[in-house]
């Protein structure tokens, strides 16, 4: 599998995030590109978020297994899957924190305890923040990162800005100890282009189009690298030119012409490939995908091809 500059930069950090509107295809497109990670060499993790840990995970059977936990396990040659909960991340905070391990277990078996911890505005979101930095802080025998590349599958479109935004407004609150050293610590690596970058993952038409583009710029507005928008589903242009301007000059009827249909969303996807590329980063296309391909070659040769 031949990298390209893009991919270069996507497996180059230690986080990638992949965001977008539910529905758009980003769980593919995460799965995709950690098993093209791997493929390469890369130790990679894929991770899903989750507020409950006994969540169903569509990321988990997209790479072939039933369900992530919440410590990393094996998937395959240079492959691992995990789910980030609130809770991994609280009780990890705390066992770094308190001066007895035992009683940072203690407290997280406390129900109350964790239902202030999940209901309270920002504190879930930290703990997923603590949680992907103690997995990032995990070394090899060699002291090399344990894992190389983190690929980060976001639950829902927002969820990227929620772990930017968030933690900004703690600080804001607390000024000193430990837990703003922490989410201060979150942050400088979320926003520091050498070792995070985002992924926009969108479908070919109007309304996830806008979307995708009201999330770029949210993305950038709180400082996050953003890499490139990943076009989904985008159908196959059979055409030539010449073609098209026959067929344009034809009297067809839609509802007895086969195919109809399908030129109209081939205009579409070109008019939505127009507006991304207003964004000024790289807009790659993945086409629509039959059952038996490999989805992490297509994703491979989509972060590859040209403009």
């Amino acid at each position: 599998m031949t990298a390209s500059p893009l991919l270069d930069h996507l497996l180059a950090r230690r986080t990638v995030l992949v965001t977008g509107k539910g529905g758009v295809g980003k769980t593919t497109v995460a799965a995709g590109l950690a098993r093209a990670a791997a493929a390469k060499g890369k130790r990679t993790l894929c991770a899903e978020v989750s507020y409950e840990k006994s969540a169903t995970s569509p990321l988990a059977q997209a790479l072939g297994t039933s369900a992530f936990h919440e410590e990393p396990r094996v998937l395959g040659e240079n492959l691992e899957g995990v789910l980030l909960t609130p809770h991994a991340g609280h009780l990890q905070f705390l066992r770094d924190s308190l001066p007895v391990r035992m009683l940072a277990d203690a407290a997280m078996k406390s129900a109350a305890i964790r239902r202030f911890l999940l209901a309270a505005p920002t504190l879930p979101e930290m703990g997923i923040l603590y949680r992907l930095l103690d997995l990032l802080r995990r070394k090899a025998r060699d002291g090399s990162p344990l894992h190389e590349v983190i690929v980060l599958d976001l639950p829902a479109t927002g969820h990227a800005l929620g772990l930017a935004q968030i933690p900004s407004s703690i600080i804001e609150v607390i000024r000193s100890g430990p837990i703003h050293n922490a989410v201060r610590e979150g942050l400088e690596m979320l926003r520091d282009p050498a070792q995070t970058t985002c992924v926009v993952v969108t479908l070919p038409e109007t309304l996830p189009v806008s979307e995708a583009i009201e999330l770029a710029h949210g993305v950038r507005k709180y400082e996050v690298p953003l890499a490139a928008v990943v076009l989904n589903r985008v159908p196959h242009d059979p055409f030539t030119v010449e073609e098209r301007v026959a067929l344009d000059g034809m009297q067809l009827e839609p509802m007895r012409t086969l195919g109809a249909r399908r030129v109209p969303r081939i205009d579409r996807a070109k008019a939505a490939k127009l507006r991304l590329l207003d964004l000024q980063i790289p807009v790659r296309s993945v086409p629509e995908l039959g059952l038996e391909t490999d989805i992490a070659a297509a994703v491979a040769t989509a972060l590859e091809g040209g403009p």
